[in-house]
C-alpha cells in the first residue's frame, strides 16, 4: 500500500490501523540538535483526545507516545524517529455484524474493492485513529519551526455545521442535544493562520506551497473542502478588488492572496479554511450492502464521534507544520 508518506526533506511516514495493536510513525530528515520537548509533544496529543461528552467518543485511549529511536537524552540525532502508541480500548466484537457489509459513505467498500481485502472492524486505515501519528510527527515539526524561524501555527474553529462557533455556542449547544436525541451528526469549518513566514518557500510549479498545503488538509479523514487565501469568494470579485498592493517595506496593504503568489510564501501571513463533512457513522439505523448486493438495515453499536470538528483542530495545525517544515528545510537548498 503506497501513499502512507508525506513531505520530500522532512517526511513522516503512518502505520496502523483503528483496531490494530498499534499505531505510529517514523519521522526521517529532522536535522540532529533538536530538542524534543516532551511535556509540549503530550499537551499536543491531549489536544486530539475526546473532551465533549456528549459529542466525542466514549473511547478513551492512553495515548502514550513511546520514541524508540532518533533522539537521545531529549536531543534529535539526525536519524530516522520512530514512535508508536499502543490501542488499548478497542472493541471488535461491537463491529461483528458488520463484518461482511459495507457501511453507507465509509470506505469499506472502496478499500475492499481496490485491495480485495480490508479490516474487519473499525474504519482500518481509513479510520481517524491513524491522525494520531499525524500529530506526534506535526508536534515535532512544529519545535523544529519555532527554533527555526519563530513560525507560529494557530487553528481555530470557524464554524459547527452552518453555526459561527464565536457568536452562536447557545444554539450550538441545542444542536449537540438534538445530535444525541437523533443519533445524528454534524460537520462543519476550522481556520488555520500561519504567521511570521518567512519569504521563499514553495516549489513551482508542481510542489506549490499553497498545493501541498491543500493535499496535507485533504487527506485528513472526513476533509472535503479546501480554500485558500479569500478562496471561492474572491473568485466573484473584480480583479482589482482583489489586488494585494505593496507598502514600501514589501510587505502587501491586504492579503487577499492568503500569504502565497505564485505557489511561493510572500512573507505575509498564510491564512486557508478547512471543511470537514459530518461523520457518515450514525447511532441509528442505517443501509449496509453485502458483497452480492443485498440492503441489511443495521443499527450501530460502535463508540463515534457526533462531531469531529473539536479534536480536528490539532490535526490540521500538524499537518500544515510538516508541509512548511518540510518546504523549509527544501528551501535551504534553493541557492548558494
Amino acid at each position: 500500500m503506497a501513499g502512507n508518506t508525506i513531505g520530500k526533506v522532512f517526511k513522516l511516514t503512518t502505520f496502523g490501523e483503528s483496531h490494530s495493536d498499534f499505531v505510529g510513525g517514523v519521522i526521517d530528515g529532522c536535522p540532529a540538535g533538536l530538542t524534543i520537548e516532551m511535556d509540549f509533544i503530550n499537551s499536543e496529543i491531549q489536544r486530539r483526545k475526546p473532551t465533549q461528552k456528549d459529542i466525542s467518543t466514549p473511547r478513551n485511549e492512553k495515548d502514550n507516545v513511546v520514541f524508540v529511536s532518533g533522539i537521545e537524552n531529549n536531543i534529535s540525532l539526525g536519524t530516522p524517529i520512530a514512535f508508536f502508541v499502543k490501542n488499548e480500548n478497542f472493541r471488535k466484537e461491537d463491529y461483528k455484524e458488520l463484518e461482511d457489509l459495507f457501511r453507507p459513505s465509509h470506505a469499506d467498500f472502496t478499500y475492499f474493492r481496490k485491495f480485495g481485502i480490508n479490516a474487519s472492524s473499525g474504519g482500518g486505515r481509513a479510520s481517524a485513529r491513524e491522525t494520531i501519528s499525524r500529530v506526534v510527527g506535526g508536534s515535532v515539526a512544529k519545535l523544529l519551526l519555532k527554533h527555526k524561524a519563530n513560525i507560529i501555527i494557530n487553528a481555530q474553529i470557524e464554524k459547527i455545521g452552518n453555526w459561527d462557533y464565536s457568536t452562536q455556542r447557545e444554539e450550538i449547544e441545542k444542536e449537540f442535544e438534538k445530535l444525541n436525541r437523533e443519533g445524528d451528526s454534524l460537520g462543519g469549518t476550522i481556520t488555520c493562520e500561519i504567521k511570521n513566514m518567512p519569504i521563499g518557500l514553495g516549489e513551482p510549479v508542481f510542489d506549490k506551497l499553497s498545493a501541498d498545503l491543500a493535499k496535507a488538509m485533504l487527506s485528513i479523514p472526513s476533509v472535503k473542502a479546501f480554500e485558500f487565501g479569500d478562496g471561492f469568494k474572491g473568485c466573484m470579485e473584480y480583479g482589482s478588488e482583489q489586488m494585494d498592493n505593496w507598502n514600501k517595506d514589501f510587505s502587501t496593504k491586504t492579503n487577499h492572496s492568503g500569504g502565497i503568489q505564485g505557489g511561493v510564501s510572500n512573507g505575509m501571513d498564510i491564512f486557508f479554511r478547512v471543511g470537514f463533512k459530518p461523520i457518515s457513522t450514525l447511532y441509528r439505523e442505517v443501509s449496509c450492502i453485502d458483497k452480492e448486493g443485498e440492503i441489511h438495515k443495521i443499527e450501530n453499536k460502535g463508540r463515534y464521534d457526533k462531531c469531529i470538528v473539536p479534536r480536528s483542530i490539532v490535526i490540521v495545525e500538524s499537518m500544515a507544520a510538516l508541509t512548511i517544515a518540510d518546504h523549509l528545510l527544501r528551501s535551504y537548498t534553493n541557492k548558494i
